[in-house]
Protein backbone atom coordinates (compact mmCIF):
# COMPACT_ATOMS: atom_id res chain seq x y z
CA UNK A 1 0.00 0.00 0.00
CA UNK A 2 2.78 2.71 0.72
CA UNK A 3 4.63 2.19 -2.90
CA UNK A 4 1.21 2.60 -4.44
CA UNK A 5 0.87 5.92 -2.21
CA UNK A 6 4.49 6.90 -2.89
CA UNK A 7 4.03 6.64 -6.84
CA UNK A 8 0.24 7.75 -6.81
CA UNK A 9 2.42 11.51 -4.99
CA UNK A 10 5.11 10.93 -7.85
CA UNK A 11 2.72 10.83 -10.64
CA UNK A 12 0.41 13.25 -9.25
CA UNK A 13 2.90 15.64 -8.70
CA UNK A 14 4.08 15.55 -11.89
CA UNK A 15 1.01 15.74 -13.08
CA UNK A 16 0.41 12.49 -14.78
CA UNK A 17 -2.18 10.63 -13.73
CA UNK A 18 -5.45 10.72 -11.01
CA UNK A 19 -6.45 7.82 -11.56
CA UNK A 20 -5.71 5.21 -8.04
CA UNK A 21 -2.53 3.00 -9.29
CA UNK A 22 -2.33 -0.89 -9.22
CA UNK A 23 -1.48 -2.43 -6.08
CA UNK A 24 2.05 -3.64 -7.76
CA UNK A 25 2.77 0.09 -9.06
CA UNK A 26 6.22 0.63 -7.68
CA UNK A 27 8.29 4.23 -7.50
CA UNK A 28 11.22 2.40 -9.76
CA UNK A 29 8.51 2.50 -12.52
CA UNK A 30 8.59 6.10 -12.75
CA UNK A 31 9.79 8.04 -15.44
CA UNK A 32 10.23 11.88 -15.51
CA UNK A 33 11.91 14.52 -13.58
CA UNK A 34 14.27 14.32 -10.91
CA UNK A 35 12.25 16.63 -8.60
CA UNK A 36 8.58 14.39 -8.35
CA UNK A 37 10.64 11.20 -7.66
CA UNK A 38 12.68 13.41 -5.05
CA UNK A 39 9.98 14.41 -3.43
CA UNK A 40 7.77 11.54 -2.90
CA UNK A 41 10.96 9.14 -2.54
CA UNK A 42 12.13 11.41 0.20
CA UNK A 43 9.19 12.56 1.85
CA UNK A 44 10.66 16.09 1.38
CA UNK A 45 7.82 18.30 0.42
CA UNK A 46 9.85 21.01 -1.78
CA UNK A 47 8.37 21.99 -5.29
CA UNK A 48 10.51 24.07 -8.07
CA UNK A 49 13.54 23.46 -10.14
CA UNK A 50 16.29 20.92 -8.65
CA UNK A 51 18.55 23.87 -8.48
CA UNK A 52 16.06 25.94 -5.35
CA UNK A 53 15.90 23.11 -3.09
CA UNK A 54 19.10 24.35 -0.82
CA UNK A 55 17.57 27.47 -0.20
CA UNK A 56 13.72 26.59 -0.29
CA UNK A 57 15.04 24.29 2.42
CA UNK A 58 16.43 26.46 4.89
CA UNK A 59 14.53 26.98 7.46
CA UNK A 60 11.62 24.45 7.06
CA UNK A 61 14.15 21.10 6.90
CA UNK A 62 17.21 20.85 8.72
CA UNK A 63 20.23 20.60 6.11
CA UNK A 64 24.19 19.59 6.35
CA UNK A 65 27.25 17.87 4.71
CA UNK A 66 26.83 14.53 6.23
CA UNK A 67 25.09 11.92 4.11
CA UNK A 68 22.05 10.25 5.53
CA UNK A 69 20.07 7.65 3.86
CA UNK A 70 16.71 9.19 3.01
CA UNK A 71 18.95 12.24 2.29
CA UNK A 72 17.89 14.53 -0.37
CA UNK A 73 21.58 15.08 -2.16
CA UNK A 74 21.14 18.70 -3.98
CA UNK A 75 23.32 19.13 -7.05
CA UNK A 76 23.87 22.94 -7.57
CA UNK A 77 23.11 24.70 -10.78
CA UNK A 78 25.82 24.89 -13.41
CA UNK A 79 26.68 24.68 -17.17
CA UNK A 80 26.19 20.91 -17.07
CA UNK A 81 23.01 20.83 -14.84
CA UNK A 82 21.37 23.94 -15.46
CA UNK A 83 18.07 23.20 -13.41
CA UNK A 84 20.34 21.53 -11.11
CA UNK A 85 19.93 17.68 -9.66
CA UNK A 86 18.57 16.53 -6.93
CA UNK A 87 18.55 12.79 -5.46
CA UNK A 88 18.04 10.29 -2.60
CA UNK A 89 20.60 8.85 -0.85
CA UNK A 90 19.86 5.07 -0.91
CA UNK A 91 22.95 3.77 0.81
CA UNK A 92 25.84 4.58 2.99
CA UNK A 93 29.07 2.70 1.64
CA UNK A 94 32.19 4.05 3.31
CA UNK A 95 33.32 8.09 4.06
CA UNK A 96 33.50 8.85 0.51
CA UNK A 97 30.87 6.98 -1.08
CA UNK A 98 27.26 6.55 -1.29
CA UNK A 99 24.18 4.83 -3.49
CA UNK A 100 21.61 6.71 -4.21
CA UNK A 101 18.41 6.06 -6.49
CA UNK A 102 17.01 9.07 -8.85
CA UNK A 103 14.91 9.51 -12.41
CA UNK A 104 16.33 11.50 -15.33
CA UNK A 105 19.94 11.48 -14.89
CA UNK A 106 21.38 8.31 -17.63
CA UNK A 107 19.48 6.87 -20.95
CA UNK A 108 17.82 3.80 -20.50
CA UNK A 109 16.64 2.19 -23.75
CA UNK A 110 17.42 5.28 -25.37
CA UNK A 111 15.45 7.64 -23.43
CA UNK A 112 16.01 9.79 -20.01
CA UNK A 113 13.75 9.83 -17.10
CA UNK A 114 14.00 6.67 -15.97
CA UNK A 115 14.61 5.59 -12.53
CA UNK A 116 17.60 4.11 -11.03
CA UNK A 117 18.38 2.15 -7.45
CA UNK A 118 21.71 2.25 -6.22
CA UNK A 119 24.55 4.19 -8.38
CA UNK A 120 27.63 5.31 -7.23
CA UNK A 121 27.61 8.81 -5.52
CA UNK A 122 31.29 9.67 -5.31
CA UNK A 123 32.81 12.32 -3.46
CA UNK A 124 35.91 13.69 -4.77
CA UNK A 125 35.53 17.18 -2.65
CA UNK A 126 39.48 18.66 -1.74
CA UNK A 127 38.19 18.69 1.76
CA UNK A 128 36.14 15.88 1.42
CA UNK A 129 32.65 18.00 2.30
CA UNK A 130 30.77 16.52 -0.28
CA UNK A 131 30.95 19.43 -2.27
CA UNK A 132 31.83 18.54 -5.43
CA UNK A 133 30.89 14.52 -6.79
CA UNK A 134 31.03 12.23 -9.49
CA UNK A 135 28.06 10.15 -10.61
CA UNK A 136 27.57 6.78 -12.46
CA UNK A 137 26.28 7.19 -15.56
CA UNK A 138 24.92 4.19 -17.63
CA UNK A 139 26.42 5.12 -20.63
CA UNK A 140 30.05 4.97 -19.71
CA UNK A 141 29.26 1.69 -17.06
CA UNK A 142 31.25 3.71 -14.37
CA UNK A 143 31.76 7.08 -13.15
CA UNK A 144 31.23 9.64 -16.03
CA UNK A 145 33.95 12.20 -16.21
CA UNK A 146 32.40 15.36 -15.10
CA UNK A 147 32.38 16.78 -11.81
CA UNK A 148 29.23 18.42 -10.15
CA UNK A 149 28.81 20.83 -7.62
CA UNK A 150 26.65 20.07 -4.62
CA UNK A 151 24.99 22.24 -1.99
CA UNK A 152 24.64 19.84 0.53
CA UNK A 153 21.85 17.28 2.00
CA UNK A 154 18.54 18.02 3.27
CA UNK A 155 17.27 15.73 5.53
CA UNK A 156 13.47 14.77 5.07
CA UNK A 157 11.03 13.29 7.64
CA UNK A 158 12.58 10.39 9.88
CA UNK A 159 11.39 7.27 7.98
CA UNK A 160 9.59 9.29 5.89
CA UNK A 161 11.05 7.78 2.62
CA UNK A 162 10.15 5.20 0.52
CA UNK A 163 10.80 1.34 0.93
CA UNK A 164 12.24 0.68 -2.17
CA UNK A 165 14.63 3.37 -2.24
CA UNK A 166 17.61 0.59 -1.86
CA UNK A 167 17.29 -2.96 -3.87
CA UNK A 168 17.95 -6.22 -1.42
CA UNK A 169 21.32 -7.22 -2.56
CA UNK A 170 23.16 -3.32 -3.92
CA UNK A 171 26.95 -3.76 -5.05
CA UNK A 172 28.63 -2.52 -2.80
CA UNK A 173 31.93 -4.15 -4.19
CA UNK A 174 31.12 -2.47 -7.54
CA UNK A 175 30.25 0.59 -5.82
CA UNK A 176 33.86 0.97 -4.59
CA UNK A 177 35.58 -0.20 -7.66
CA UNK A 178 33.61 2.64 -9.10
CA UNK A 179 35.09 5.06 -6.97
CA UNK A 180 38.52 3.99 -6.71
CA UNK A 181 39.60 2.30 -9.77
CA UNK A 182 39.13 5.08 -12.29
Amino acid sequence: MVCRVVVKRILLGAGLVAAPLPAAASILDYVGQCVPFARAASGIDIYGDAWTWWSQADGRYPRGHQPRVGAVVAFAKSSRLPLGHVAVVSRIVERRVLMLTHANWSRQNGERGHVEQDVTLFDVSPRNDWSEVKVWYRDSKGLGGSVYPVHGFIYGPKRGYSPELSGRAPDYVGSLIDAYAQ
